[in-house]
């Protein structure tokens, strides 16, 4: 009796092994297929980006994340339908996938790109000096979040860069502001906005004038000694510029005005680098 009971009981073990075999041989084979799946729909993606076709190819990066959440291409295939969306200007799609990202992948090892990506998102948007104040502001958070937590990237050295150029932006509509009140004759406010360019954007290229605004200013006021003030502060640093004589035509009439040509040309820099050989 005891020898049919352990015959059965041997007879139950294979049975198992073999089913749970089976089971693993099946489960392995899902999950490659799986995973041959992802790679297509990522392939696909790739494919249809290099062929300008940005939404496809959002659509396919999108899938292949769906398709297999767990694995290593699902982050990548997240942010390169984010990077999809920027290259073509859905600026506002690209923002949302990267939300995404950044809340779902924050362990990722390309949270610094996501980051760096978001505010360049908000930054291309910036076209007028004296509107688009919301995607100044927002790129210039994302930018000075990404130089304070990953201060030894490459994306924090052209997030430093871009910052000055928002400082220039910022100052230009300070300006533009400050032109505005000038000319209805709005003293004071016009004296807060160029005193304001003057206190907070010194290394911009608009300080020249505010300078010189603030002597034109004071000096129609009557407040000689203010304007005067100004004056030398504009002389002592920028002894050279045509604002500096404007400001100094202003206290010998006999010394010619000089014109100064406005710049209508803004500071640009380089597209965003292509970084697609992080994906591959």
């Amino acid at each position: 009796m005891k020898k049919f009971y352990f015959f059965c009981f041997v007879i139950v073990l294979v049975f198992n092994a073999s089913c749970s075999k089976k089971e693993i041989q099946k489960s392995e084979i899902i999950e490659k297929s799986l995973e041959l799946q992802v790679l297509e729909a990522y392939e696909e993606g790739m494919k249809s980006l290099e062929e300008g076709d940005v939404l496809f190819a959002a659509k396919k990066f999108n899938q292949a994340e769906i398709l297999f959440p767990q694995s290593e291409w699902a982050p990548k295939s997240s942010l390169m339908a984010s990077y999809s969306y920027y290259s073509q200007d859905y600026y506002s799609d690209a923002i949302l996938e990267l939300e995404r990202f950044i809340k779902i992948y924050s362990k990722d090892k390309n949270i610094d790109y996501a980051y760096y990506l978001l505010a360049v998102c908000y930054y291309e948007q910036i076209v007028d000096e004296t509107k688009d104040l919301q995607s100044i502001t927002e790129a210039q958070k994302y930018f000075n979040l990404v130089k304070s937590k990953y201060p030894n990237t490459e994306y924090a050295l052209d997030s430093d860069f871009k910052l000055d150029l928002i400082e220039d932006i910022l100052a230009a509509k300070e300006m533009y502001v400050g032109r505005y009140y000038l000319d209805k004759k709005k003293w004071i406010s016009a004296i807060n906005r160029f005193r304001n360019v003057v206190d907070n954007y010194e290394t911009t290229a608009y300080t020249e004038e505010a300078l010189h605004r603030l002597v034109e200013i004071y000096y129609t006021l009557g407040l000689v000694a203010e304007a005067e003030k100004y004056a030398k502060v504009l002389g002592y640093n920028y002894q050279s510029s045509e604002w500096y004589e404007n400001s100094y035509s202003i206290f010998n009439k006999e010394y010619k005005k000089i014109k100064v040509s406005k710049n209508k040309d803004k500071k640009s820099s380089k597209i965003l680098k292509k970084f697609r050989s992080l994906f591959k």
